[in-house]
């Protein structure tokens, strides 16, 4: 992969969304360095948090992850189609898919996950991953970032409720694993973090539908790094 001149720094931790980012721009050639958390220029002091050379600074994972695309050496070329629907994408992992994968309190502290309960967006996800097997279909060049910041949504909450059953949505749980599998995502997540979720969700693949989360679930401790 070529990977661009840009001088990036990511501030940010693993068991935060940090990771997505460093995913992300591993898979379309962009280098990142990682920044020291004491000097993290976020005016909320939150992570992730991404600077560039040119006094550039960017917050909220979504707004990170198109940064880095407009930055990508490799992707300049793609049409504007290609690239409305990689931003649109993006846009609705943050504003759509976060909601309904973590539960806050009105402190902002993640206490439960919506894929528990059957949900009308995630269904109509998984009708369109019945059709392709990324966001963009192979036509329009596959999987792409539009996948990372979607996935990582996703994947997020297996790990963070372990136990939760997804395999009411086959094709979004077929998605996860392919995504998890890629070596960009082991990279940025960690090895035992990629074996664990491919290994959950090959289970959910051959489980029977339905479920939707178990007692398991109420027993994982509460987390709020988010």
């Amino acid at each position: 992969m070529a990977t661009s001149s840009s001088g990036l720094t990511l501030y940010g931790s693993q068991g935060s969304r940090s990771p997505l980012v460093n995913w992300g721009a591993s898979e379309v050639g962009v280098s990142i360095t990682m920044g020291n958390l004491q000097n993290n220029p976020h005016p909320f002091g939150q992570i992730p948090c991404l600077t560039d050379d040119d006094d550039v600074l960017v917050f909220e994972s979504g707004a990170i992850l198109q940064y880095v695309y407009s930055k990508a050496a490799e992707t300049n070329g793609d049409s504007p189609a290609r690239k409305a629907t990689i931003t649109s994408w993006i846009s609705w992992a943050n504003a759509s898919l976060d909601p309904i994968c973590f539960l806050e309190t009105p402190e902002g502290k993640v206490y439960d996950t919506g894929l528990k309960k059957p949900n009308r967006r995630i269904e109509t996800l998984d009708q369109i991953l019945s059709k392709q097997e990324f966001l963009l279909d192979d036509k329009n060049g596959g999987f792409s970032l539009a996948d990372v910041a979607v996935s990582s949504y996703l994947l997020y909450v297996p790990q963070f409720f372990q136990g939760v059953d997804l395999s009411r949505w086959p094709n979004v749980v077929r998605y996860m694993k392919q995504c998890a599998e890629r070596k960009a995502y082991g990279d940025a997540f960690g090895p035992n973090v990629q074996d664990m979720l491919v290994s959950s969700l090959g289970g959910m693949m051959t489980s029977s539908k339905g479920g939707g989360g178990g007692e398991k679930d109420e027993k994982k401790k509460l987390f709020g790094m988010f």
